[in-house]
């Protein structure tokens, strides 16, 4: 296959990289209006062919990755399908719910592979946390606590629901196997920045009786990658900022909750173990997963009906912070 990367920013080049040594694709188009992007690239991959326009490599291109400002996606996405091309967006796959499900419905009319580059979804770790979960490793499931946090970086065009709650949105849906039926937001800006740089969501899964909250920051301290698990049997912690032992399982839990309302008697401490989880490269997953699916025809591990739950979830994010109101997800998307 011959595959573009639209938009040869932090992520592009990533791609770029990726794509190179992948035995699938024969030739790599980077392309990007800035030549200041395009330049370092020409000169690390002189195999890939280097462009500033998609209009000179739309008719070489057999598919391609789309990694431009969210506001973007759509439009390059639509037309890409129209000329036939199989396509895996960046998150957010878009900045509407009304611009996902078009994009969705495009792909299936045409038999098109549509993918979105929910880089955790292809995380080993995530994976393993997956596979205990459905196996009631667990338990049942309480709530699922996520927390996003950094000094930086601001976005020019979205606020930090829009640039890193997509990341944590797609793990829960993944992790739970579920997609909200309801959401509540709250966030704030500060700094002089018109965008919230600070927000707190509450996702309801009805459908499986679970809750999940979201801390994502722009302003903050330190650094924080994390994910816990609370069910009824045991607890998981996955910590995306250690080397070694990133989940830790913790045999901890409420013994014998009461019927009467009154509160628990004891509770249980046990030991802590951390799975040994062999690593891969996500990117290299996503990447490898896209091309095989465009290849043969099978539907992508992370398609675009999963694009799709996240910015349900997003665009309901916006109307509650709007509102102040619980938004309720009417009709979710079937992942």
């Amino acid at each position: 296959m011959k595959v573009g990367v639209i938009g040869c920013g932090y992520w592009g080049a990533k791609h770029v990289r990726v794509l190179s040594s992948l035995p699938e694709v024969s030739l790599v188009v980077a392309i990007d209006a800035q030549t200041e992007r395009i330049e370092p690239l020409r000169r690390m991959y002189p195999s890939a062919l280097c462009v500033t326009s998609l209009d000179e490599v739309i008719d070489l291109i057999d598919a391609a990755i789309i990694a431009t400002p969210p506001r973007s996606h759509a439009p390059l996405a639509k037309r890409l399908l129209a000329a036939g091309k199989h396509v895996m967006v960046e998150k957010p796959m878009t900045a509407s719910t009304e611009e996902a499900r078009e994009l969705v419905a495009m792909a299936d009319e045409a038999g098109l592979t549509l993918a979105t580059g929910h880089t955790f979804e292809h995380n080993a770790v995530v994976k393993h946390l997956r596979d205990m979960v459905a196996a009631e490793e667990l338990g049942k499931i309480y709530y699922i606590d996520t927390a996003r946090l950094n000094l930086g970086l601001y976005q020019p065009d979205v606020n930090v629901v829009w640039d890193l709650a997509p990341h944590d949105i797609s793990i829960i849906n993944m992790v739970l196997d579920s997609t909200p039926t309801a959401v509540s937001a709250w966030g704030a800006s500060h700094a002089g920045t018109p965008f919230e740089d600070v927000a707190y969501l509450r996702l309801e899964y009805g459908a499986i009786g679970a809750t999940a909250n979201i801390h994502v920051s722009w302003l903050d301290p330190s650094k924080v990658r994390r994910v816990t698990v609370v069910g009824s049997q045991r607890m998981a912690v996955y910590d995306d900022m250690l080397d070694e032992g990133r989940l830790r399982i913790y045999d901890k839990g409420v013994q014998g909750a009461p019927l009467d309302g009154t509160v628990p008697m004891s509770y249980r401490y046990g030991g802590i173990t951390a799975p040994h989880i062999p690593m891969t490269e996500p990117l290299g997953e996503v990447d490898r997963d896209f091309v095989q699916s465009a290849l043969t025809g099978r539907t992508p591990q992370v398609d675009g009906r999963r694009g799709l739950a996240v910015v349900e979830v997003l665009e309901a994010a916006a109307e509650s912070m709007a509102t102040g109101r619980t938004v309720e997800i009417s009709q979710p998307a079937n992942v």
